[in-house]
C-alpha cells in the first residue's frame, strides 16, 4: 500500500499498469490481485476503503470506454458532428480507431445497450450512407 502511495504522489494517478514494478516489488500485479478479490468479495472492506480513497478503479474496462467517450464529447462540442474519422487523434488517443470498434460491436450485436444510447445521444451515426 505504501509503494501505491508513493506511485500516487509520483504520477498523479492511482492507475498502476499491470506490468509496473515500484522498487523491486511488482506493484501491478499486487494491484490486479486487490481487484481480483473485489471482484470474489474476498478484500477485506477496510483495505477496499483505503484504495478507494486514493483513487482506485475497479472496472478498468468501463473507466476505459468513459474516458474516450470524454473525448468523443470534446470532438463534439467543438466539431458540432461526432463523425469522426476512422483515423483521427483526439489528445493523443486514437479515437476514430476507438468509435470504428463501436460500430463493429453494434453491428455484431455485442454492443452494450446503454453505451449504445450514450453513443446515438450524442449524434453518432452509425451507417452514415443511409443519413
Amino acid at each position: 500500500y505504501r509503494l501505491l502511495l508513493k506511485f500516487q504522489r509520483r504520477e498523479g494517478h492511482s492507475n498502476v499498469p499491470s506490468s509496473h514494478i515500484e522498487g523491486s516489488t511488482s506493484l501491478g500485479m499486487w494491484l490486479d490481485l486487490q481487484r481480483q478479490k473485489k471482484k470474489r468479495g474476498k478484500l477485506d472492506k477496510r483495505c477496499e476503503k483505503k484504495l478507494k480513497d486514493v483513487g482506485i478503479v475497479w472496472q478498468l474496462l468501463s473507466e476505459r470506454w468513459e474516458n474516450y467517450y470524454r473525448l468523443l464529447l470534446k470532438f463534439q462540442q467543438r466539431e458540432g458532428h461526432s463523425n469522426v474519422p476512422s483515423k483521427h487523434k483526439e489528445d493523443g488517443t486514437r479515437l476514430g480507431t476507438w468509435l470504428f470498434r463501436q460500430a463493429q460491436k453494434k453491428k455484431k450485436g455485442t454492443l452494450d445497450g446503454s453505451r449504445e444510447k450514450k453513443l446515438v445521444d450524442v449524434g453518432v451515426v452509425w451507417d452514415i450512407t443511409s443519413e
